[in-house]
């Protein structure tokens, strides 16, 4: 443990770190990658929505031997439509039938008590309108672009419109990996759903913020010095949070993925799923892209600012002065801790240990 708090300690000091915005291009071609995957996956499959958004009937069937297969089978038969059955913990089944009318669903009940071999009282059913889920649906996507809206408003008045552009950016990226992995996987989409997909845009803005705060205070009178280009300084942000970015998703996922696997998977609940697999994916994505596409992201919008390319000039030519003079060169020394960057401090501290680093933040890894 101790070996590990050393780590996180040097870490977070800068002492040692990954080159995150150096190689943004390969996080951002494996994010391009998995988004079309995603797309492709929406396109061609398509959401499977529940009977909660096409309307149809639930049947609850009391402790039967009959098997999911066969359930299944008889259910299709009964109603000539797609049935989706799911075994209960005490042994009865959920029948799920979309696009039937309440005129069609008692003689359906009749067929299935039947077929299973159970009394026809005992089977309950639940008839759903399809107006209930396209109501609720579209209220969700009203409130997603309400939080959208503000979100970009917020992030723009508390720091800048490039980091509101950047988290914007990586929000659209959790909910478009998070959708497509539903259509390639199949699970269907509840209104239990998308409240998972609202409730992880919340925790993705969460973790974004954590980096773009520490950003903020790191880049501070960035220009007034010559150490250090805005990127170094954004590399250091995402290594100095990355400890707890990976702490806070762990501990999330660790309940999501009992729900998902355990719950959802082994003891049969199901409608677990709905809700789960989105929490899931989306904590997933949104810890990815919060590291590896928005502060990336923030970086290169702000290279592009003609302060910031003075600044990198001065750097670049400051360190090949310092080379040729056989001083510290191209290694930039360890960013003090939660501090922004500092006057260039001369001596054995800054001597080379090696060749330059090619990425942008000019670090020995």
């Amino acid at each position: 443990m101790s070996r590990i708090s050393a780590f996180t300690a040097r870490l977070y000091r800068g002492e040692v770190g990954y080159d995150f915005v150096g190689k943004r291009k390969i996080w951002y071609s494996i994010s391009v990658l998995i988004a079309i995957t995603a797309i492709v996956g929406l396109g061609v499959r398509g959401i499977n929505e529940s009977i909660d958004f096409k309307g149809g009937a639930v049947f609850t069937t009391p402790k039967t031997s009959i098997s999911v297969e066969e359930a299944v089978s008889d259910a299709q038969s009964a109603s000539g439509k797609t049935a989706l059955v799911q075994k209960l913990g005490n042994g009865s089944l959920r029948i799920q039938i979309a696009d039937i009318t309440t005129t069609q669903s008692d003689p359906i009940k009749a067929e299935l008590a039947k077929d299973l071999k159970v009394d026809q009282n005992a089977i309950t059913a639940d008839l759903v309108g399809p107006s209930w889920g396209s109501t609720i649906a579209n209220k969700a996507w009203t409130g997603l672009i309400i939080f959208l809206v503000l979100v970009v408003i917020y992030l723009a008045i508390a720091f800048e419109w490039r980091m509101a552009v950047a988290a914007f950016v990586a929000l659209l990226h959790d909910i478009v990996i998070t959708v497509g992995v539903y259509a390639l996987v199949g699970f269907q989409v509840s209104p239990g759903t998308v409240i998972g997909l609202l409730t992880i845009l919340g925790y993705s803005l969460y973790d974004t913020v954590v980096v773009f705060d520490s950003l903020k205070e790191q880049s501070k009178g960035i220009t007034k010095q010559t150490r250090y280009t805005y990127s170094e300084v954004a590399n250091n942000s995402i290594n100095s949070t990355l400890v707890r970015s990976i702490n806070t998703t762990v501990v999330a996922l660790l309940p999501v993925a009992g729900l998902l696997f355990i719950g959802g998977g082994f003891l049969g609940a199901g409608d677990l799923n709905d809700i789960a697999l989105s929490l899931f994916v989306g904590l997933a994505a949104g810890a990815y892209s919060s590291i590896f596409i928005a502060t990336p992201l923030v970086a290169e919008l702000k290279e592009r600012e003609p302060q910031m390319k003075a600044l990198r000039k001065r750097v670049l030519a400051k360190r090949a002065k310092e080379e040729q003079a056989g001083g510290p060169g191209g290694e930039a020394s360890p960013l003090p801790a939660g501090a922004g960057p500092t006057p260039a401090v001369a001596g054995p501290r800054d001597r080379p240990r090696g060749g330059r680093s090619s990425g942008s933040t000019g670090r020995r890894r």
